[in-house]
């Protein structure tokens, strides 16, 4: 038998490399210091919003025209994998939904209109951008909204409200979905929705586990009007567009999850050779050496089957099937890395200003929002023909 074709896949060129350094750099120098401070606030500066415009990180893939890079998808998984390193996720969280979440869908169908008014201020930082579609009924089923959208003369009237939105209470706008037509999926719009109209109020912010420097809010829209050419696309095709960007969310939760669980490994073996018990090394005792290779082993998984997503996704080709298998494996995976590094941490795991405790409450979050794990094993099964 003839020797298997050698396998030769290294997504990251030279210039990739050089990006995910200055990335490196930024995030373990600027951010991660931070860290612990930004969560007992509660918040951070919003200053740094124009920090992450001035490194171009919120345009890494748009066109060069409305002030982003129009680089190819690598670099985004460089940038979402070295993000971890600001040991903070809801900071993680509000960048990740400026620039791959609120806004990619402003830049594929917004009219020369929207993309100066909208997308360019947020590229730079200047704006601060939310993606609201989720509502106290309608979480994952995203064709139960009830927020409408009423045309009247050259307005929508907007009335409703939105519920779990990131950079809510400080957004300067949303990419908005709304109830345009019928009740399904066949009668949803997207609307860029600025929030200094009339009407609008954020009812509050969300007291939550983790992710506790994001502001997390419910809003409220109260016969809001703004004008009709501020619809994105087509009006009642918003399902089709939601969907389509459903897989960039949940591709960028994958990576952000595998590179959350390296880096918990990382510290946990470290801090395996330090902490003593018995007099040696935590680390040096097989049930927890084995139970680290395991976890090595997963994750190594994990990062390949994310990887052959981000590949789809980077040519365009469809991978609806493999971005939700790798949202699955590996925001299911990052919840028992988080909790083992932890429980290897002994006292010191359980004490909020460490970085493993930190760790476990924000990462809690990712088999939940975007769609959950449960929505992910539907798909999958679907797909598969089930």
């Amino acid at each position: 038998m003839s020797d298997p074709r050698p396998i030769a896949f290294e997504p990251f060129s030279d210039e990739h490399q050089v990006f995910r350094r200055t990335v490196r750099e930024f995030c373990e120098k600027e951010l991660a210091p931070h860290a612990r401070a930004w969560d007992e606030a509660g918040g951070f500066p919003r200053e740094l919003f124009r920090r992450f415009g001035e490194l171009g990180l919120f345009g890494i893939r748009h066109a060069p025209a409305w002030g982003g890079s129009g680089l190819d998808y690598w670099y985004v998984v460089a940038y979402a994998e070295e993000l971890a390193r600001s040991r903070n996720g809801g900071l993680g969280t509000a960048m990740l939904v400026q620039g791959e979440m609120a806004t990619p869908i402003i830049g594929e169908l917004g009219t020369e209109e929207q993309k100066r008014e909208f997308l360019a201020p947020a590229l730079r930082g200047e704006k601060v951008a939310a993606l609201a579609i989720s509502e106290p009924d309608a979480g994952s089923d995203v064709a139960a909204i009830r927020t409408r959208a009423r045309r009247d003369g050259e307005d929508w009237v907007v009335s409703g409200s939105k519920m779990w939105i990131s950079n809510g209470t400080r957004a300067d706008f949303l990419t908005l979905a709304v109830r345009t037509g019928e009740e399904g999926h066949a009668g949803l719009s997207l609307l860029t929705f600025p929030t200094d109209v009339r009407g609008f109020e954020v009812s509050r912010k969300l007291e939550k586990v983790g992710n506790l420097s994001s502001d997390t809010a419910a809003l409220y829209f109260d016969e809001c009007r703004i004008p009709l050419r501020y619809l994105l696309g087509e009006e009642n095709q918003g399902f089709y567009y939601i969907m389509t960007g459903f897989q960039g969310e949940r591709l960028v939760a994958a990576v952000t999850a595998v590179a959350a669980s390296q880096l918990l490994l990382d510290d946990a073996m470290r801090y395996g050779h330090e902490r003593k018990a018995f007099g040696r090394p935590v680390v040096s005792f097989q049930a927890w050496r084995h139970r680290l290779a395991d976890h090595l082993a997963r994750v190594e998984a994990a990062r390949w089957l994310t990887y052959r997503a981000a590949d789809l996704f980077n040519r365009r080709e469809e991978a609806l099937r493999e971005i939700s298998m790798a949202k699955l494996v590996a925001c299911d995976l990052a919840q028992a890395v988080a909790y083992d590094c932890m429980q290897l941490h002994g006292g010191m795991g359980y004490v909020t200003e460490t970085d493993v405790a930190r760790a476990w409450r924000d990462l809690r979050l990712l088999p939940i929002a975007g769609g959950s794990s449960e929505i992910m094993k539907e798909i999958i099964s679907r797909a598969a023909g089930m």
